[in-house]
């Protein structure tokens, strides 16, 4: 069954479709796109899971894309808003009578909201799915205006238009500190990944109490189709370890 979604929160709304199975009981993922991305580009994975038993929740952070709908503006958006968007997913789904586990599943920037956002709510979620997550955009943007006067009021960046306040926040974030979250976290991470380099994966699975990290040889930013087969058939692996 797919249903809908929207949820009100800070004068904005989330947009999404909420997958779920016929079982009285199971567990759900939410899904977080990356940069500028969609609530499609997990839909296909989202029918699948639910094929399996498993729920879904895929959708568009406001003002995190081009295509959302939300009305929220591209330069409003910031690490943080995206961040509290997944918190109001998060409350929204959690406390439904069907869902028995929660998971994050966050892509590129996503996998960095993801990851934020599981440090402050460890008891909310079961696991954590963290897809060539994008570790590195405090460093990358901190090394392109190494003083907060060099940022501009607003930076085309890839098709899409980002406000002074998504530089000015980013700059302080600490991704390569030890990790408090001690719940099960899977990294997956292509070896030829031009936009986040492999090393980041690797010191991410050393700062996690509990992580396990799968590499892909010949995969970059944004994987093959093939790739994407061999992390579905992992996901499946790492939610049936979490939800024994």
């Amino acid at each position: 069954m797919k249903e809908k979604l929207e949820i009100p929160h800070r004068n904005r709304k989330v947009l999404g479709t909420l997958y779920a199975p016929e079982q009285e009981k199971f567990p759900l993922v939410i899904f977080s796109h990356g940069y500028n991305g969609h609530e499609s580009d997990f839909s296909r994975m989202a029918e699948a899971l639910t094929a399996r038993g498993i729920g879904a929740f895929c959708f568009t952070f406001c003002g995190g894309s081009t295509r959302d709908a939300s009305g929220f503006p591209t330069t409003e958006m910031t690490l943080f808003t995206e961040k509290e968007d997944l918190l109001a997913a998060v409350n929204e789904l959690k406390n439904r009578q069907n869902v028995a586990e929660l998971f994050l599943f966050g892509a590129s920037m996503g996998g960095a909201v993801s990851a934020l956002l599981a440090e402050e709510i460890p008891r909310s979620i079961n696991g954590l799915i963290l897809l060539f997550p994008a570790l590195c955009i405090a460093d990358d943007w901190n090394k392109r205006f190494p003083n907060a006067a060099d940022i501009p009021e607003r930076l085309d960046h890839w098709g899409m238009e980002l406000g002074r306040n998504f530089f000015l926040t980013a700059r302080a974030i600490d991704f390569a500190a030890p990790k408090t979250f001690e719940k099960p976290v899977m990294i997956l991470h292509g070896k030829q990944d031009a936009i986040v380099p492999f090393r980041y994966a690797e010191r991410a699975s050393e700062n996690y109490p509990n992580a396990e990290l799968h590499y892909f040889t010949n995969e970059g930013h944004g994987f093959s189709e093939e790739g994407n087969e061999k992390v579905f058939r992992l996901l499946l692996s790492f939610l049936k370890k979490c939800t024994k």
